[in-house]
C-alpha cells in the first residue's frame, strides 16, 4: 500500500505562504505596538508583499508542482508554471503598489482606519489571489477566490461609521456570496458528471460523459464560470462596480480593479481552456457574448458620467475598468475559436499587465487629487498641471495609455494584439463592437486629458505629495515608459507565461 503522506514543495508555495505568514505576523504585532507606532506595520507589510514577490525569482525556470494524487504526478493541486508565475507577478506587484498607496492613505485617515486589521486583510486577500492562478482542482479554485473575496469585503466597509462604506461593502458581498454559491453548484454538477475535482481529469473525463448527462454536464460548465464572471465585473455582474469603488477606501478601489480582475481572469481562463477545452461550443459564444456586452455597458457608463458629480472621478474610473473587462474577455472567448488557444491567451495577458500598470498609476494620482479635493469629481482636476505639472503629466499619459493612443504605445500596442486575436479566431463582429468601444472610450478619456491642461478656474494650489504616494506613481509612470518604448517585450513575456 502507497503512503499517503507527501513531501511538500516549500519553495513552490512560499509566495503566497510569505503573505499570509506576514499578514498573521502583522495581526499579533498589532495588539502590542501603540498608537504612535502603527506605521511600522504599515512598511512590514510593504517589506512582506516585496519579498514574496522576490521568491518569484528562483521558480522562474521550471515548472514545480506539489500536494500532488499519490501515483500521479501529474495530477496536482498546487502547480507553478509559467502562467502562474505570471498571474502571481501582477497580483503581488499590483498589491505592493497598493500597499504604498495605503501607508498615506492611513496616514491621512488620522486614526479612523484600524491599521492592524487592514493590513491583515489587505495581506490576506494578496495571499489568496496569488494561490488561484497555482490551483488545479476546482475546490482549491473556489477556496482560493474566497480567500481573496472575504477580507476584501471587510476593507471595503471598514470605514466605520461611514454609511457609503457600510451600503458598498452589503452590495459587494451579497452580490459575490450569490456568484459564489451559483459556482458550487456548477462544480457539484461537473463532478456529478466526472468523478473528479482536477483539471486535467476533468478535461479528459467530460468528453466521455453518457448522454444522459450532457445537458447536465453543460449546465455545471455555465454555472462554475458565473463566480469568476462576477470576478472580472462582466455584465451583468458588474452592477457592484461604481458603488463598490466610491465606498471603499481609494487605494482599495485601486486593488479591486486590478487585483480582483487578476483573480477573475485567471480563473477564467483555468476553467475554460484547461479544464473544459471540449467544451467551447458552450463557453466561446457565452464569454464572446459578455465580452461585448461588458465593454459596450462599461464605455456608455463612463460616459455619462458628469464632471461636477461628487465622487465622479471615482465613478468614470470604475465604469472605464468594466470596460476594459471586456477587451480582457475577447482574447479568451476567441481561444474557444483559435486554433492556437496559447497565442490568444497570451494576448489576454499582455492586456492585464499593461492595464494593471496604468490604472494603479491613474488611482495613485487621484489618490493624490483626494488629498486636496475629497469629493474627487473630475472638474477637480482642472488646470492640474499648473498646479502640479509631473502629476498632470503622468495621469495624461495613463489616460492616454488606456484609451489607446500615443504616446501611450503600450495601450495601442495592447488594443491591437487583442483586436487581432479576435479577428484571427473568425470573431469579426466582436472585432466590430470593439473598434466602435474604442473610439467611444476616446471621448471621455481625451475629454478628462485636456481638462488637466486647462487654465485653472481659481489660484492653482499645491500638491505635497508624501514619499510613499511619490514613489507609487513613478514605479507605474516609469514601467508605462519603458513599456511603450518596447512593447514586444511585454507580449514575448506573456506568449512564454503559458501552460
Amino acid at each position: 500500500m502507497s503512503s499517503l503522506v507527501q513531501s511538500v514543495d516549500w519553495l513552490a508555495i512560499a509566495p503566497p505562504t510569505l503573505a499570509a505568514v506576514v499578514g498573521l505576523v502583522v495581526l499579533v504585532a498589532d495588539l502590542f505596538i501603540g498608537e504612535a507606532r502603527k506605521a511600522v506595520l504599515g512598511w512590514t507589510s510593504v517589506a512582506g508583499l516585496a519579498a514574496s514577490a522576490l521568491l518569484l525569482l528562483p521558480l522562474r525556470n521550471g515548472d514545480r508542482a506539489t500536494f500532488c494524487l499519490t501515483g500521479a504526478t501529474d495530477t496536482c493541486s498546487y502547480v507553478a508554471d509559467r502562467f502562474t508565475l505570471v498571474i502571481q507577478l501582477l497580483v503581488l506587484g499590483g498589491a505592493l503598489l497598493v500597499a504604498l498607496l495605503s501607508v498615506t492613505a492611513l496616514k491621512d485617515a488620522d486614526r479612523e482606519l484600524s491599521e492592524g486589521e487592514y493590513w491583515f486583510l489587505l495581506l490576506s486577500s494578496a495571499a489568496g489571489a496569488a494561490l488561484l492562478p497555482a490551483s488545479r482542482d476546482l475546490a482549491t479554485l473556489i477556496v482560493a477566490l474566497e480567500v481573496a473575496s472575504l477580507p476584501a469585503f471587510a476593507l471595503v466597509g471598514i470605514k466605520r461609521g461611514d454609511r457609503k462604506s457600510s451600503e458598498a461593502a452589503l452590495k459587494f458581498f451579497l452580490s459575490s456570496v450569490t456568484a459564489t454559491a451559483v459556482s458550487l453548484m456548477g462544480v457539484s454538477f461537473v463532478y456529478a458528471t466526472t468523478g473528479t475535482l482536477y483539471l486535467t481529469r476533468i478535461a479528459d473525463g467530460i468528453q466521455h460523459v453518457d448522454g444522459q448527462f450532457h445537458t447536465l454536464a453543460q449546465t455545471g460548465v455555465v454555472l462554475t464560470l458565473v463566480g469568476f464572471a462576477f470576478k472580472t465585473a462582466a455584465v451583468p455582474f458588474h452592477f457592484w462596480v461604481p458603488d463598490t469603488y466610491v465606498g471603499a477606501p481609494l487605494p482599495i478601489a485601486a486593488y479591486l480593479s486590478v487585483v480582483g480582475k487578476a483573480v477573475g481572469f485567471s480563473g477564467l481562463i483555468l476553467v475554460t481552456v484547461v479544464a473544459f477545452p471540449s467544451y467551447t461550443d458552450v463557453w466561446g459564444p457565452a464569454l464572446a457574448a459578455l465580452a461585448a456586452l461588458t465593454m459596450t455597458v462599461g464605455n456608455v457608463g463612463a460616459l455619462r458620467q458628469r464632471s461636477t458629480r461628487a465622487y465622479s472621478a471615482v465613478r468614470l474610473l470604475a465604469w472605464s475598468s468594466v470596460g476594459q473587462a471586456g477587451y480582457l474577455l475577447v482574447p479568451i472567448a476567441a481561444a474557444a475559436y483559435s486554433k492556437d488557444a496559447q497565442q490568444a491567451i497570451g494576448s489576454t495577458v499582455a492586456y492585464a499587465l499593461m492595464y494593471a500598470a496604468v490604472n494603479l498609476g491613474a488611482f495613485a494620482v487621484a489618490a493624490l487629487v483626494a488629498r486636496r479635493s475629497p469629493l474627487n469629481r473630475v472638474s477637480d482636476y482642472r488646470g492640474l498641471y499648473a498646479e502640479s505639472p509631473l502629476s498632470a503629466l503622468v495621469l495624461g499619459f495613463f489616460l492616454l495609455c488606456l484609451a489607446g493612443l500615443p504616446p501611450g504605445i503600450i495601450g495601442l500596442f495592447a488594443k491591437v494584439t487583442v483586436f487581432s486575436a479576435a479577428v484571427d479566431a473568425g470573431l469579426g463582429w466582436l472585432a466590430v463592437v470593439m473598434a466602435v468601444n474604442v473610439v467611444i472610450a476616446l471621448f471621455y478619456y481625451l475629454q478628462w486629458t485636456a481638462l488637466l491642461f486647462r487654465a485653472p478656474e481659481g489660484e492653482p494650489g499645491t500638491h505635497r505629495a508624501p514619499v510613499p504616494l511619490t514613489a507609487a506613481i513613478a514605479l507605474t509612470a516609469v514601467l508605462g515608459v519603458v513599456l511603450s518604448g518596447a512593447p514586444q517585450l511585454i507580449l514575448r513575456f506573456s506568449e512564454t507565461a503559458l501552460f
